[in-house]
């Protein structure tokens, strides 16, 4: 049986007062830099940030942007209400889960995740609210860890999966490139300098 939102909310929850220390080697060697590769896509005023966690993007908001992000863990959000206050950045946040958005069709210029869907436990029910609030003509941006190409380290991933998402809620194995070319999207394109196992995925409503 996959893990509902409830189940990965509370593992969220548990790690969040030590989810930046988990993740600084990483962040430091990898993430920071394709964060902001990612950040510099941003297009329009009004912008989502989907899964904002502890607020590891405050650093690269666009200043004169209109920003609304969200995130499903209570504890989570806590921290980011805490790093925003810290650092005075200009940003709404609210407790809110993909799945389920509260806000109107057509809403934003641009929405924006990074790392997030490994944790939605429906994927394509998050793209699709995740579509359904981007305006016409808007773009949605997504960084995301995807199984690998290589049949070997693939399994390998897949064999790892079920601890990894009972540790932390994330999975290793998602195929997210498939799931966004699967929605209603006019284009999607997947930037040049992506990995192997790190996309950085560009698609246009």
């Amino acid at each position: 049986m996959k893990p509902d939102s409830a189940a990965i909310r509370k593992r969220y929850d548990r790690i969040a007062p030590y989810f930046e220390g988990m993740e600084a080697v990483m962040e430091g060697l990898f993430f920071k830099n394709w964060r902001k590769k990612c950040w510099a896509k941003v297009e329009g005023h009004h912008i989502l940030e989907v899964g904002v966690g502890t607020g590891k993007n405050f650093d690269y908001y666009p200043k004169d942007a209109r920003i609304t992000a969200i995130d499903f863990s209570e504890k989570m959000l806590k921290q980011a209400v805490q790093k925003r206050d810290r650092k005075n950045v200009n940003v709404d946040l609210e407790l809110m889960d993909i799945q389920s958005l509260c806000f109107a069709d057509n809403s934003f210029d641009t929405v924006i995740c990074s790392f997030v869907f490994c944790s939605v436990p429906s994927a394509v029910k998050g793209l699709k609210e995740v579509y359904r609030v981007c305006k016409p003509g808007g773009q949605v941006l997504l960084l995301e860890h995807v199984i690998s190409s290589n049949p070997v380290l693939a399994a390998v991933m897949n064999l790892l999966n079920p601890v990894v998402v009972a540790l932390v809620g994330a999975n290793i194995n998602r195929n997210t490139v498939k799931n966004v070319k699967a929605c209603a999207f006019t284009s999607v394109h997947v930037d040049e300098r992506s990995s192997d196992i790190i996309k950085l995925i560009e698609a246009r409503k």
